[in-house]
């Protein structure tokens, strides 16, 4: 299936992009983020990252569906 990911802060910097096109047999949330992760080592050292499934959190259960908009959403800092 290919699902939409929307990437923001660091984790747009290791995808390398803002929106990527990502065709998958993942079938839920943390199948996807373990996926990602191989993909993508960096990942990996992110204290936390929060994955939104069109616009709303969604924990690591979540079924995806192809129409799904996915969101990473790394630790941020600021003050």
């Amino acid at each position: 299936m290919q699902v939409k990911i929307k990437t923001f802060g660091v984790a747009r910097d290791i995808l390398g992009s803002r929106e990527v096109s990502w065709s998958t047999a993942s079938k839920t949330i943390g199948e996807l983020k373990t996926e990602l992760q191989a993909r993508h080592p960096a990942l990996k050292n992110l204290n936390s990252l929060f994955v939104a499934v069109n616009h709303a959190y969604a924990p690591d259960d979540h079924v995806l569906t192809e129409t799904d908009e996915v969101a990473l959403i790394p630790p941020v800092s600021g003050g």
